[in-house]
């Protein structure tokens, strides 16, 4: 199949843009490659003291056996990252049958979004993305593995993690997931106690008993936000085993599934002879191939900050036309929460990422080419894991939808676009998720209420000051000002004006959870207000011009170059629940449309 002319082009200004950058990073890897394997460098007192405590010294000390590193992102808070509690041992014991060795080679700290939406904590979140990657180079120097395997699921740690793997590019790098819980009480139930409680028509007690039954188990959460979306972004880049992503855990499959990743990571470092380091699989086809599984899931806004960050460090410089263009390419084929009913089991029984990968290849709306951990192109990902015996066998996926409510073939999308718009005018840049929106919402023009906080909106939803048709704008919101926080406690607020038959729209310099989708929400909008963006200029009233269809974001009717931009006090963002210790991140933050790389 052809490659479609939209995907060739963006691809090949990727390339071009990224020419300079990408030829440097790839030199660098070439020269580490060519020292050879690191450990044959290291003295024996270097060697000694990093065996020293392993049951497989002898092996290590003594051959040429890959040694594998594990970073690990396990904590048992992270109802996605308990499972990795037992992993280390499953791959010390499959590396041994594949002839190697592993050890965990560090641990990264993996926050909860979910714990700490609405609270101060929320502004680490962003910055957690740049500590992990920190900790997992320092995981890394010690220089003694092969291949690394990395244990991340959720919204900030698997970019963090790809930043590392990205920069040790010179090994190879196996992505390990742990799947998502099996379903509880549907999203749309859960959503709907919410709004209640909202509205002060359900008690906490019920809006208890609610999330509980939502998010019950071992497991990623089962909704279509960020973690879910990094999950799939790692199979459609090649970095994960087909079919690995939605397996639930606690099963026969899914240990099979991290048995068969040890496997292939031994299989594919420098001692073999199937050499696939991290910086050769992670180019401008591999992000191109994940954008599309961006936009064919309707996947979270959060990737919109994240990719451009792991591009980054890789060489290859991603920008918002990019996703706008590929957006327009290709079809929305999924409808999962929160832009349907169904979850991420119900998305996988249906066919799930193999239907997908193998629709998008047919289309030509994916590069066939783009290198895998498996040594052949993207082709091996139609296919799904089967479990025989104790060992993992793929077996043709399915051509198929088996549910066309959840996931249907390119020819019959939901949408003929993807489910992402760049947006841009007087107001700034910024990005919205449109597979959410119902098409009667996706425009709107209505007077301005400036809030300088997500709790200053929530207390006047409380005093009945929302009566008509409004653009709440929550400015001072961005990576310098506090962090960038999601602002997704508002999503209950918002969506119940909006069921009262308000025409309703956020506007922000800040982030909404890959859970959000219902309200318009322009998001990442920069410059930020902090830097003296355009949000900081606007006054309660004016009219704001919010069009998802074209892509505009406007006041309409004001001269901003006759104001100056408000200064606010953020001395309060700088002290508490550890924000003290993100200062650094704060003053040296680049911009939204850049990733807000720090690192």
């Amino acid at each position: 199949m052809t490659l479609n002319s939209t995907i060739d082009r963006v691809t090949d200004r990727i390339r071009t843009r990224s020419a300079n950058s990408r030829g440097e990073y790839m030199a660098r890897i070439a020269a580490a490659v060519a020292k050879g394997p690191a450990r044959a460098h290291l003295s024996c007192g270097n060697q000694a003291h990093a065996y020293a405590a392993s049951s497989d010294k002898d092996v290590l000390a003594a051959t040429r056996a890959p040694n594998l590193g594990i970073v690990t992102a396990y904590n048992d808070m992270l109802s996605a990252h308990q499972p990795y509690e037992r992993y280390p041992d499953l791959i010390r014991s499959a590396a041994r049958r594949a002839g190697a060795t592993a050890q965990v080679a560090g641990g990264v700290p993996a926050m909860c979004d979910g714990v700490t939406q609405g609270q101060p904590g929320m502004e680490l979140s962003l910055f957690s993305r740049d500590v992990i990657a920190l900790a997992a180079g320092v995981a890394l120097s010690h220089n003694v593995f092969d291949a690394a395997l990395y244990l991340g699921v959720c919204d900030k740690i698997v970019p963090g993690l790809v930043i590392a793997a990205a920069t040790f590019g010179h090994i190879p790098a196996v992505f390990v997931p742990a799947g998502p819980m099996p379903s509880g009480l549907p999203n749309d139930e859960k959503s709907a106690v919410r709004n209640a409680f909202a509205e002060g028509k359900a008690s906490r007690e019920e809006l208890m008993v609610a999330e509980m039954a939502s998010y019950h188990g071992p497991g990623t959460c089962t909704f279509y936000g960020t973690a879910n979306t990094n999950q799939m972004l790692m199979e459609f880049m090649g970095l994960h085993l087909p079919g690995a992503s939605f397996v639930n855990p606690g099963n026969g499959l899914r240990d099979a599934l991290t048995g068969a990743a040890v496997e292939r990571a031994a299989a594919i470092t420098a001692l073999g002879n199937s050499f696939i380091p991290a910086g050769e699989v992670l180019d401008e086809r591999s992000f191109v191939n994940g954008m599309v599984g961006l936009m064919a899931t309707g996947g979270s806004t959060n990737l919109v900050l994240h990719l451009p960050a792991m591009a980054h460090a890789a060489g290859v410089v991603l920008d918002l036309e990019d996703f706008a263009d590929i957006s327009e390419a290709v079809p929305l084929m999924a409808k999962v929460y929160p832009n349907g009913l169904a979850d991420v089991n119900h998305f996988h029984a249906a066919g799930g990422l193999g239907f997908m990968i193998g629709q998008l290849l047919d289309a030509g709306l994916l590069h066939p080419d783009s290198k895998t951990i498996l040594g052949e192109g993207l082709e091996a990902y139609r296919r799904e894991p089967k479990l025989q015996g104790k060992a993992v066998v793929w077996e043709d996926g399915p051509t198929d939808s088996l549910n066309d409510k959840i996931l249907r073939p390119v020819s019959e999308p939901f949408a003929a676009i993807g489910g992402l718009k760049q947006l841009s005018g007087n107001l700034g840049r910024g990005v919205i998720k449109v597979s959410a929106v119902a098409p009667e919402r996706r425009v709107i023009e209505a007077p301005a209420r400036i809030f300088h906080s997500q709790d200053a909106v929530k207390t006047a939803f409380r005093a009945g000051e929302f009566i008509s048709d409004t653009v709440v704008v929550v400015r001072f919101q961005g990576p310098r000002a506090n962090g960038m926080p999601e602002l997704h406690s508002l999503t209950p607020i918002l969506s119940v004006l909006q069921d009262r038959g308000l025409k309703m729209a956020l506007v922000t310099d800040g982030r909404m959870s890959g859970a959000s989708g219902k309200v318009p929400a322009a998001i990442h909008v920069s410059p930020e207000a902090a830097c003296g963006g355009a949000l900081g200029k606007l006054q309660d009233g004016d009219l704001v011009r919010l069009d998802a269809q074209t892509g505009v974001l406007d006041v309409v009717g004001v001269d901003l170059d006759a104001r100056a931009p408000v200064q606010a006090d953020l001395s309060g963002n700088h002290h508490g629940i550890g924000r003290e210790l993100f200062e650094m991140f704060r003053q040296n933050v680049g911009p939204a449309t850049e990733g807000a790389r720090v690192v």
